[in-house]
Order: C-alpha cells, then structure tokens, then sequence
C-alpha cells in the first residue's frame, strides 16, 4: 500500500484564474463587450494623463477642480467594478447580466453627480434637495455592493459598521455614544462634501496613485517584470538556497512598482516557488517565503502600495521625506529575509541551482562588476551633468537634458541588443540552469532610466509626485513604441513593421491593464471614504483613545500593543491603501494623543508607519491572508499553514514599529552627519541578522536557548541603545517657558523642539502632553511658530497658544486653542549612546567564538561516535 500525499488534499487552483479573479474580475463577456470595456479602460488611463499633464492649464481646455476629477475617477471605477466583477461565483462570466448594466449605469450617475451638478451644489452648501440625499443614499449602497465584488466582505462590514454608528449613536453603550445624525445629514456629509467618499484618500488616488500604478503597468509590460526576476536568479540562483534568495529580491524590484500583493505573489511566485521546493524548501516554506517577500515590496518606496502619496496628506511632508523615512526599514526588513532563507537553506543543507555557463566564478564577477560599474558611472554623469548643464543652459536645459536621455536609451537598447532575448523560462522543466549573469543583467538596462527619470523629477526637479509620475510614464509609452522595433533593427533579423505593431499593442494592454488594476483601489479609497467620513462627522476617534487609554491601564507598551492588534484587525482582508486609510485614521490619532500623555514624544511620520506595517501584517496572516492563500494555490499546500509560517518569517517586519517609534533615527530622522548616518545603517542591518538568527535558532551552528536569548539581547541593544544609556543619563534638559522663546529663536533651521503643553479640550478633559514641534527656517519665535500654524502670547511664565491653523502642522498635533505651553526639552549634552554598541558586539563575539568552537569540535568527531547517532 502506497502512503497518501498530504499535497493530494489540496484542490488543484488555476493561479492565472484566481489572479484575475482578485485583481481584474476574471470576467470575459465576448468580443464586442471586451472591445467595448477595453475602450472605457484606456479612456480611464488617458483622462488620467490628460489631467496630470501641463495641457489643461497651457491650452485652457477640459479644466477640472479637484472634486469634479474626483467625481469622474470614481464613475470609471464603479462602472468597470460592475462590468468586469460577477455578484457572485455562480454568476455568469461570459457576458454581463441585465442587472449588472443598470447597477454599473446607476453608480456612475452617482459616482459623477458632483461633477454633473457642481454649480447647483455650491449654491446650496449645506442644504441638500430630497434628489441629493436619494443620490447619496443610492450611491452608497451600490459603492458598498461594488467593494463588495472586487474586495470581498471585509472592506463592506467595516465600512456598514461605521454607518450603522453614525445612525445608532443614542443606542450606544454611553462610552461610544453620541447624539446620532438625520439621512440628510449624514448623506450630505458623505456624498456631497469632501469629507467623506470624495475626500482625500479619493483625491490621493485620483491624483498620484493611478500615475504610478499606470507607471508600473507599462514597465511590467515593456518586460522589466521578466528582467528583475532573471536578473535575480542570474546573480543569487546558484548560491545555497537560492531560488529563495532569488525570490526575495525579484520581489523586491517588482514590489518597487506594484501595488497589490497578490500581483507581486503571482509575478514572482509561479517561477520561484516551484524552484524553491526543488532546492529542498518544504510546500509551505516555499510559498511563505513567497509571500513574506511580496507583502514587503508594499513596504518599499517609492510606491509602499500606494500608501505613500496618503503620508503625504495625512502627515503633512514631502513625498520626498516619506520616502527618505521609509527606505532603511524596508532595506534591513528585506536583508533579514534573505538572512533567514540562508538559515533554512543551512539547516537542511540544500544546494544552488547548476549554472548554463562553464565560465569560472571570477569572470563571472569580473562581467557583473564591469556591468554595474558601467551602469554606476553612467547614474552618476546623468545626476551630476545634468544638474551642471541647468546652471549654465537655465531654460534651454531641458532640450539638453532630453537629448542625452534619448542617446543613452538608444545606446543601452544597442548594449542590450548584443545579449541573447530573455524568455522565460519553465520553472517545472526536468532538467534547469540558470541564466548567465553578465549577458542578463546587460539586457534590460534601459528599462532602469523610466526609474531614473522619476526620480530625477522628483528629487531634482523637485516636481509635485503626480507630474513626477506622468513625466515617468510618458518616457514608458515611448519605450514601449520604440524599443521593439530598434532591438530588431540592432539584432539584424525580425519584421521591423510587424515589431512595431507588436510594440503598439502592448501599450494598448499596459494603460488598460493598469486603469484594470486601479478597480479595486479607486472602490476601496472611496469606501474608506466613509469610514474617515464618520470619524469626522461623530467624532469616534476620540472615543478610540478613550477605550485604549482604559483597557491599557496608562501603561504605554500596553498601549502600543492594543494599537498594534487593532490594526492587525482592522487590516484583515483589505488592500494596502484602504487599509492605512482605516488604520490612519482610528489608530494613529491614539498613538499621537496617548504617547504624547506618556512621554512618546515622537515625529508623526513614526506613528503613521507604526499603524501601517501592523495593518499591512493583516495580508500575511491567516485566515483572510490573500496573498498567503496565492502562494499557497502555486506551491499546492494548506493556505493556513503558508500563512502561519509567513507570520513566523515576518517576524522581523513586526518588531520594526517598536524600535522605530523608540529609536527613530532608523527612519533617519535626527542623524548629525554621514558617519552617524553610516552608524545607524551598519547597526541595523547587523541588529536585524542577529534578531533573525535568534529567532531561528540557529548562527553558526544550531543555536543553545541561552544563546538565542544573548542573541536577542544583542538585536535589541543595537537597535535601541537609549534604553540602557537613558538608565544612567538622562536623554534630555528641562526647559522653563520663560526661556522656550529663546529656544525657539536658538534652534538650527528645519530642526523639531519638544514642547509641553497643558490645557483643556473641547471635550472638557484636562490633558498635558508633549509634542515634537517642527521649526522652519531661521526667524524669530513668533515667525518660526507662525511657520506651523501656531500663534501665542505671554501669560506670565507661560506661553498661551491664541490661535491654530486649520491642518497646519500643528492642528496635525492635537494642538487646540488655548493651550498652555509650559516647558520644553533640551537634548542633554551627554556621551553617545552608540557606545553601548561595543558591550552588544563584545557578546556577539563570545556567541560567535562559542558557535565556532563546537563547529569545529563537530567536524573532528566522528559520526559514529556521536550520541544519539548510528551509522
């Protein structure tokens, strides 16, 4: 008798259907229809330009404000969401249904009724018409329905218990309740203003985020998709482990211009998984290693799953800082899973993948370095002589500019023409070899400049992230005409007209594909719209901190663990921009309010990526993981248990918020120069291959428990060094209020003071609380208050806040009117706390001798002379 294969129990999934399913609707209705919806696609993407480009505002034509681009954005998401998503799995797929037209037509006519009828809804702010509450109640329902299709019930059941307290507030426990709003009243809010569905998440979406999933759309299909993943396993397949090393920085590159994770997990995954378990990785550690990688690539500028560009809005800072803050943890978080797959690849003893080439290790490296170096050198004449020929060119620069762009994609395509077409090769072949690192890393070079000139507008240029985005993707559609027909002209061979075409309907699929890919992001950020809606009109989120400040007891890592699961929760099932919408908006206000109470004292750029990474953790963990329940479709094994060894690989992803929220100069803010800077960045990444191996148990050799918990022990003083040196130092001055003026007027330019306030809210509860308040340039107190929205005067010994700005940078505090400044703090002159870093790498060093010694002790003693062992 035969033993049964656990794998047998496992339904067989289509992959390609399931992604269709989750991201495009998977449904296909015929030609006409799909010609017909193909159409109202691209006219999505090419609104979408046509609104982020200079034209309307050169030309004067097709000018709209931000509410009417609202509007229209949201009726092409709900009309495609009704056309492409059947109700249910047994509706039909191969056409659209009668009710499915009406419900589409409908929700559009909603969706645009701000647009159709601005003019009348600014003569009457505030007083809607039984038609304008019938609308918003209509609408609603059919947003709600159409979240439903394309996000499943998480997102719905959120968004209907935050309706269901706007109306149920009386019958509310007498913590949580409130007086309750008419339908008139809550319909005007949500549908009619721009505080609800058409507010700032859907602005955020409508203005930058379609941009750069378009953007991402069109580099996937011009082949840079393909590029990443054989370039990943051209330079990490052949090591120990490497499909999984492969797989992690595959994920990485795609991550950087995707914004779903299941997208990320099936773009990578269906080559990487088969090929990890052939190395000897289990099922379900393949398909979590899949997974712990792709949900990180929601971390990784500049896109971070779209999250970034509503930072930006709700923070309050450039999406320039957004991303400066972001990029070392999702580094170091990246490096630890490559750590961790080398652990696992140790402990099993597996092997690489053979290589198609015979050459020797050296010229291998030899090629890779002169490729890289070519490329580095090349970055660094664009960065730097671009930025000369503006001093000297001033306007006529930009011609410059485009010229040399154009002889650099022309040459890189000339480069790349040389090397062999990458095809894709089948993962699940008997026999496999990994492609050559030189001649495939040289292929697709040019598909690195769409990135350069991104980031070119953005950080150079210094351009708003929507033109950034539109610059990006427009260089994109040239490529994706030109780049066929010019590598066929440079190869000699191929049909130049026929190459062409071919370059023609890949753009075509690329802005459809992309608008398709925005479905679920347009419904969801105007479904979050209600739950923000609600926050404002009810004022829950003072009720939230209310009930964390009680079940925590005032004790502040409690506190930041209740935050952390309620994100957790609050994440479940939905995708990565509507959930930081959900957990921005309830959580990070208790973080601000409770920490500053406490002594947290902390940038708000912290807390907001403190509630994200906990919200993001939700798309990991079972039992609504999606993207666990992806992979675990491609490598045939129990979703739940990919997704609980996911959890356990995302470890390190979890621990990152607490130490960022003490120590945050891992997000590098307060850094005095390039070597404290090169400091920071060594300790962490050290700190995190530490926590990793501790958490593994296993270094150099498998690992004793008391040396797992030295290794811990180390992690954590790298990573927080303050919290022994604060036991012995204290970290700062106190300042008295007469001299926090002088302060103010002392502190270096762009710097933040803490400051304490006390005072009496609106609510009538008295409070006092500490608050990092950034400073701009060099001026007097009363200007470089002004500069954050504050106005005060004297009030004896104290400062008397008279005035704060609507959503200036201190209203983001929690500053009212009113309150008292009566201290501040200074950082304590003091030696450095890095010095606590020498007692951490001292035990390091005992842990790593102690390994190495029984390492050795095991290799001297024979195999037959071991306990336990027998021959």
């Amino acid at each position: 008798m035969t033993k049964k294969n656990s794998t047998d129990k496992i339904p067989d999934i289509d992959v390609a259907k399931f992604v269709a399913d989750n991201d495009t609707g998977g449904r296909s209705p015929g030609p006409v229809i799909n010609r017909f919806l193909l159409g109202v696609a691209l006219a999505w993407s090419l609104f979408q330009l046509w609104i982020a480009s200079p034209l309307p505002f050169s030309t004067g034509i097709l000018i709209f404000n931000d509410t009417e681009t609202r509007a229209i954005h949201l009726g092409f998401a709900v009309f495609l969401a009704y056309m492409s998503y059947p109700a249910f799995k047994r509706s039909p797929s191969d056409r659209v249904p009668l009710t499915d037209w009406v419900f589409a037509l409908v929700g559009t006519f909603c969706a645009l009724y701000l647009f159709l009828f601005y003019r009348e809804l600014a003569t009457r702010p505030g007083q809607p018409t039984t038609t304008d509450i019938y609308t918003g109640l209509v609408g609603i329902v059919l947003l709600l329905e159409a979240t439903r299709r394309v996000l499943g019930l998480p997102m719905v059941i959120v968004a209907m218990v935050f309706l269901g307290y706007t109306f149920g507030g009386p019958y509310m426990p007498d913590m949580i309740a409130h007086r309750g709003f008419s339908l008139a009243r809550a319909m005007s809010h949500q549908w009619l203003t721009t505080e609800g569905v058409f507010g700032v998440a859907l602005g955020v979406s409508s203005s930058f985020i379609f941009l750069f999933v378009l953007f991402g759309s069109l580099l996937d299909k011009a082949g840079a998709g393909n590029y990443f993943i054989k370039s990943a396993f051209a330079l990490l397949g052949h090591m120990r482990g490497g499909p999984a090393k492969a797989a992690v920085l595959s994920s990485a590159a795609t991550g950087i211009i995707s914004g779903s994770s299941i997208a990320n997990v099936v773009t990578t995954g269906t080559f990487t998984i088969p090929l990890m378990k052939r190395v000897g990785y289990r099922p379900d550690q393949a398909a979590a290693v899949e997974v712990s990688s792709s949900v990180n690539g929601q971390l990784m500028p500049p896109v971070m799953g779209a999250a970034a560009f509503l930072m930006v809005e709700y923070v309050g800072i450039p999406y320039i800082e957004v991303m400066k803050h972001a990029f070392l943890p999702a580094i170091i978080s990246y490096i630890a899973l490559l750590y961790i797959v080398h652990l696992e690849a140790l402990k099993a003893n597996m092997v690489g993948l053979p290589r198609r080439s015979t050459a020797s290790a050296g010229s291998r490296l030899l090629s890779l370095a002169i490729t890289v170096a070519g490329f580095v050198v090349l970055s660094g004449v664009v960065y730097w002589g671009i930025g000369w020929i503006k001093n000297v060119a001033g306007d006529a620069a930009v011609w410059i500019v485009g010229i040399g762009l154009l002889a650099a994609y022309v040459g890189l395509l000339w480069f790349g023409a040389k090397q062999p077409v990458l095809e894709l090769d089948d993962p699940n072949a008997p026999v496999f070899e990994l492609p050559e690192t030189g001649p495939t890393v040289k292929s697709g070079l040019h598909y690195l400049l769409a990135v350069v000139v991104l980031i070119w507008c953005l950080m150079v240029e210094q351009m708003s992230p929507g033109l950034s985005a539109f610059w990006a993707t427009l260089f994109m559609i040239f490529v994706m005409l030109t780049q066929k027909p010019i590598s066929v002209a440079f190869r000699g061979h191929g049909n130049l007209g026929q190459a062409a075409k071919q370059g023609f309907y890949d753009l075509i699929d690329g802005l459809a594909t992309g608008a398709r890919n925005m479905i679920g992001i347009g419904v969801a950020t105007a479904a979050a719209g209600i739950i923000v809606g609600t926050v404002s009109l009810t004022g829950i989120g003072l009720v939230m901190t209310e009930l964390v400040e009680l079940l925590s007891g005032g004790n502040l890592m409690v506190m930041l663990m209740l935050v952390a699961v309620i994100s957790l929760i609050l994440g479940m099932g939905l995708p990565t921009t509507a959930n930081y919408i959900v957990v921005s908006t309830l959580m990070a206000p208790v973080v601000v309010e409770l920490g500053a109470q406490s002594g947290l004292i902390v940038p708000l750029i912290a807390v907001h990526m403190f509630v994200f990474y906990f919200g993001l953790m939700a798309d990991v963990t079972p039992p609504v993981g999606l993207a666990s329940f992806a992979a675990a479709a491609i490598a045939r094994c129990d979703p739940i248990k990919a997704g609980i060894t996911a959890f356990f690989y995302s470890m390190r992803t979890a621990i990152l918020p607490f130490l960022f929220i003490f120590n945050t100069q891992l997000l590098l803010i307060g850094l005095d120069g390039p070597l404290h800077l090169l400091v920071t960045v060594v300790s962490a990444v050290v700190a995190m291959l530490v926590f990793a191996a501790g958490t593994q148990g296993f270094f150099v050799v498998k690992s004793r428990w008391y040396e797992s918990v030295a290794l811990l022990l180390v992690a954590f003083t790298l990573f927080r060094p303050g919290f022994w040196w604060d036991m012995v130092y204290p970290p700062f001055n106190h300042v008295p209020a007469s001299e926090i003026s002088q302060m103010i007027v002392d502190a270096p330019q762009g710097a933040a003071k803490r400051l304490w306030m006390e005072g009496t809210t609106l609510e009538g509860k008295d409070v006092r609380k500490g608050v990092l308040l950034p400073l701009g340039a060099k001026g007097t107190a009363r200007e470089r208050l002004d500069s954050v929205g504050l106005s005060v005067m004297p009030q004896g010994k104290e400062l008397l806040i008279t005035q704060v700005r609507f959503k200036s940078r201190a209203d983001k505090l929690g500053l009212e009117q009113g309150f008292r400044i009566v201290a501040g703090e200074v950082v304590a002159d003091r030696p450095d706390k890095e010095w606590m870093f020498v007692l951490a790498i001292a035990l390091l060093a005992l842990i790593v001798f102690l390994q190495r010694r029984r390492a050795d002790r095991d290799k001297v003693v024979p195999l037959a002379s071991r306990p336990g062992k027998t021959v």
